[in-house]
């Protein structure tokens, strides 16, 4: 990308034809890296509802990374679905868009943020790491098992 190149984050539809594109490259990624039984994808269609808010970065008009934040009960905010296409990533989206989900979730007054990564994700690692996140337990109803590592970190309201 270029100094003059445009980005923008905002929240979007997973129904559009770009993020079906790039929902399908997520899947076939994780798909490659973690055996079926513990990878927990979303489709776009699980993605599609009132408990989950999608951020898609764009640059120059093209979707270039997305991350959403998923609502469950007892204040508490999941990360999903982080992607950054190759060709775009070491930008920073990734960063970017964990900071849009992560003033959403603290202005909606919500507790904490977990997450579920695959064990051998170490960009992915890195970024939650970097922001604050501390590896735990087991988070929601995820099982425990070799291939997946949660992440927790707290939110203080505004």
């Amino acid at each position: 990308m270029t100094a003059s190149s445009s980005t923008s984050i905002t929240v979007e539809t997973p129904l559009s034809e770009d993020m079906r594109a790039m929902i399908g490259e997520l899947n076939t990624a994780l798909g490659s890296l973690t055996p079926d039984e513990a990878n927990y994808s979303m489709s776009a269609e699980d993605m599609d509802g009132p408990e989950t808010t999608v951020f898609v970065a764009r640059v120059d008009g093209r979707a270039a990374a997305c991350g959403a934040l998923h609502r469950h009960a007892d204040g508490i905010g999941e990360l999903k679905r982080f992607y950054s296409r190759p060709q775009f990533r070491g930008l920073g989206l990734a960063r970017r868009i964990l900071e849009h989900v992560s003033e959403l979730a603290t202005s909606e007054g919500l507790a904490r943020l977990v997450l579920e990564t695959g064990h051998n994700y170490d960009a992915a690692r890195r970024l939650y790491e970097q922001a604050g996140f501390k590896e735990c337990g087991p988070v929601l109803d995820y099982p425990e098992n070799p291939y997946s590592v949660f992440y927790t970190r707290p939110l203080t309201a505004v």
